[in-house]
């Protein structure tokens, strides 16, 4: 679930009456910036514009949430150019200027736009009005579910398939080997035996790549490592194209990318932290010391040890980063780098409670 109070909210107002409700909620939620007209005689701390969809524009991608506090007609019409994708956007909610309703408008699940919407409405005393076809009927929101969990929507088209089946109470295929949304979905939903096919959908959980109908939502869980050396000066595209073949040669979805690791000597190479940057994956580098302290290493390298003073970069950093001995993929090699992969352990917490991933290098 998202803390609200917490996150980069913008609340814009129009009205005296509007602006009232703003400041109210800048005293609730000290961290919210309030956004009025500068037609406007108020006297408090806010920012304040003159043209509405030029500020708009400047800051809708700048905040988690927008509250806008005035007709839903004239929030749709403002926003309609700027939404780009339901995996992106902001959450936005609308209310009345007396405060009666807060209603969740775009982004309900995934941008958080219901819960925004409930937290706004108990702070305020007003009414949520929350319209999504699987809140209104209690029904698993399974993109929220995968939110929470940290798991990458892959085909989010199929969403609206597995939706629906949930709304009509039928049971689907469930693909989960590490039991991560299982304890999520009523077990009268699943179907336990079944199998994938092109006329209904189902959840795939997993990091391995498979032929899978188009109507079957693929969930990746975060949880591959990837250790890497390189020499110096690589560029970033000639690192991401050995790293995607070799993704993709062996079946994993580069969705799954966890982190990537490497040795302490190339932490300023530009290519390697770029490449961590463009691919959205935290980099971690282990000192030669730390290195040479795995002793497990499948394919040491005596002429890199001379060099660099460590027998072994990409497989010793992956098995470090993740505590595991086995690696899924072993060292691979082109004529600038090196590349092994390794699973972050699964772990449940305690009483039920939600299934995360944990690393022991702090990825």
């Amino acid at each position: 679930m998202m803390a609200w109070p917490g996150k980069k909210l913008a609340v814009w107002a129009i009205t005296p009456k509007g602006a009232e409700l703003a400041l109210q909620v800048k005293e609730k939620w000290g961290h919210a910036d309030v956004f009025l007209s500068a037609a406007l005689d108020v006297e408090a701390e806010f920012k304040t514009f003159t043209s509405f969809s030029q500020s708009l524009e400047i800051m809708f991608s700048r905040y988690e949430g927008h509250y806008f506090i005035m007709a839903t007609g004239i929030v749709v019409r403002l926003i309609a150019t700027l939404l780009k994708d339901k995996t992106t956007d902001p959450a936005v909610v609308a209310g009345d200027e007396a405060g009666r309703f807060v209603i969740s408008l775009v982004s309900g699940h995934i941008g958080g736009a219901n819960e925004l919407a409930r937290e706004l409405a108990a702070a305020l005393g007003a009414q949520p009005v929350i319209t999504t076809s699987t809140d209104v009927n209690e029904a698993p929101g399974i993109d929220i579910i995968a939110r929470d969990l940290g798991l990458y929507i892959e085909n989010t088209h199929a969403v609206k398939h597995l939706s629906m089946a949930y709304l009509q109470g039928r049971a689907l295929p469930l693909h989960d080997p590490y039991n991560l949304v299982r304890s999520h979905i009523p077990g009268k939903l699943i179907e336990e035996s079944g199998m994938f096919s092109s006329t209904r959908s189902g959840l795939f959980v997993d990091y391995e790549v498979r032929d899978l109908p188009g109507q079957v939502l693929i969930l990746r869980p975060k949880c591959l490592v990837a250790g890497l050396g390189c020499r110096r000066g690589v560029p970033k595209e000639e690192l991401e194209s050995f790293i995607r073949g070799v993704f993709k040669a062996h079946r994993l979805s580069i969705h799954s990318l966890a982190g990537i690791v490497s040795v302490d000597l190339k932490k300023n190479e530009p290519g390697l932290n770029q490449l961590a940057t463009d691919l959205g994956a935290p980099i971690h580098f282990y000192s030669t010391d730390q290195l040479n302290r795995v002793k497990t290493v499948p394919h040491p390298s005596f002429l890199v040890g001379r060099h660099i003073g460590v027998k072994s970069v990409c497989e010793a950093a992956a098995i470090l980063a993740t505590g595991r001995n086995h690696l899924i993929v072993p060292k691979q090699t082109n004529r600038t780098a090196t590349l092994a992969i390794a699973v972050k352990p699964f772990t449940s917490w305690a009483q039920g409670r939600a299934t995360r991933l944990i690393c022991p290098a702090g990825l």
